[in-house]
């Protein structure tokens, strides 16, 4: 009687911990690319260094917000 229920239990799925690898590695690539970019520009044109680097500081933090969200959401 007892054996006939304990086979039928399924073991329970388990979750994987952590943050999906892929998922750091694309938002560190973009986070790179932005830092880049801003520096780049930055030394191209020197008279636009004040807007582009608050616009790149910006982008940079917009960057990491998204990555705390979604690190959060997929918890």
């Amino acid at each position: 009687m007892s054996t006939a229920t304990n086979q039928s239990q399924q073991p329970p799925a388990t979750q994987p911990s952590g943050t999906d690898p892929v998922l750091l590695l694309v938002l560190g690539i973009v986070f790179g690319l932005v830092l880049g970019a801003t520096l780049y520009l930055c030394l191209v044109h020197p008279s636009l260094t004040g807007p582009i680097g608050a616009v790149g500081g910006v982008a940079s933090a917009l960057v990491a917000a998204f990555a705390v969200a979604f690190t959060l959401r997929r918890r």
